[in-house]
């Protein structure tokens, strides 16, 4: 049985509107692409990378990484560091009210201790020690990969980032320590504390993408996503100490502890998040007009020797030049060799010479 002609006459119609929006979208797409080639790659390398899943990944290795040194600075760490960083995570996220006291007692500052307490505080922070040792290294080539697919590069050698991984790690729990001076500006107040954050975030990342790239990247290349990377947390850091306290403590209050993990993933998933899309921008744009000149500057060519002169197009190229002098032949009256005409006057003898 054959179709109704109206079915037919429909069905044609959808085929042809789909094949007109399919053309359009191509149409539109390649004038976008002509017209905004950055935000091309931009959403080219960042679907290489997979944004979440990155961040994810990252943020659950920083969570990983961050437990159990708490516990080896709350067991092994002189009472002035753990002081210094009970301060610097309030002054980082705000703390305050049950999630500050919570944070005091993981630390155990402010507080004495019995004999027992101490040799299991003493037992948590080795085992802290050892988690950290082996979590530092999934955190360290976490960002290094973040690092690598945002510039399209292989993965480094265990042989050359091993030393890597764990420098980075311990440079930044030396950070962490010195937030709360820093963001207080040593004292003079957060019209210089907020400055010198975003200056000090910017070197981090600056350094923390040449030594987790194992050098093969240059440094004026990773600027952009050092700049990026440090107003993106900047930012952040600013909004954590209004969402951060809140969320804890409402958290804490309904979940317990749980909550508390919780809420840090989801907020370190979104600074993960961010970390991923400056690093990915920041490499796009480096290597991109107009930055790509500035950034990746042309070693000095050496001078070039001159080209010879093409022949003229009437001269077969195996002609002679005119001016230059030919090779003598036999023939010609100049050459030594060549027979005397009739005409011409006869050559004067050399007399013989003498008998030695």
């Amino acid at each position: 049985m054959r179709a109704p002609p109206v079915r037919t006459q429909a069905a044609a119609r959808v085929r042809a509107r789909a094949v007109r929006a399919r053309d359009s979208f191509d149409r539109h797409r390649a004038e976008a692409e002509r017209m905004f080639p950055v935000l091309t790659e931009v959403t080219s390398r960042l679907l290489s990378v997979n944004l979440l899943d990155a961040a994810s990944r990252l943020a659950a290795q920083v969570f990983l990484t961050s437990v159990p040194l708490l516990f080896a600075v709350a067991a092994f760490a002189p009472t002035a560091v753990r002081d210094q960083l009970l301060s610097s995570l309030r002054s980082l996220f705000g703390l305050s009210g049950g999630s500050s006291q919570q944070l005091q007692m993981v630390l155990g500052t402010g507080a004495t201790h019995t004999k027992g307490e101490e040799e299991l505080r003493q037992t948590s922070g080795a085992v802290g020690v050892l988690m950290a040792l082996l979590s530092a290294t999934s955190c360290s080539r976490a960002v290094a990969r973040v690092c690598e697919r945002a510039w399209q590069l292989p993965k480094c050698g265990t042989r050359v980032g091993a030393w890597r991984w764990l420098v980075w790690v311990a440079c930044w729990v030396a950070i962490l320590v010195c937030q709360a001076p820093l963001r207080d500006g040593f004292g003079l107040g957060e019209w210089l504390g907020l400055p010198l954050s975003f200056v000090t975030g910017i070197l981090v990342w600056w350094w923390t993408q040449h030594l987790l790239l194992g050098g093969r990247v240059a440094w004026l290349p990773l600027l952009p996503g050092a700049v990026l990377a440090g107003a993106a947390l900047s930012a952040m850091a600013i909004t954590a100490r209004l969402y951060i306290p809140r969320a804890l403590n409402r958290a804490l209050s309904d979940y317990g502890s749980l909550g508390l993990v919780l809420t840090l993933l989801s907020w370190l998933i979104a600074v993960c998040a961010a970390l991923t899309l400056a690093f990915t921008i920041g490499a796009v744009l480096a290597e991109g007009p107009p930055l790509d000149r500035y950034l990746h500057p042309q070693p000095p060519q050496p001078p070039q020797p001159p080209e010879p002169p093409e022949p003229h197009p009437d001269v077969p190229p195996d002609a002679p030049d005119p001016d230059s002098p030919g090779p003598t032949s036999p023939d010609s009256p100049t050459s030594p060799d060549s027979p005397t005409s009739p005409d011409d006057p006869p050559r004067p003898v050399d007399p013989p010479g003498r008998p030695g």
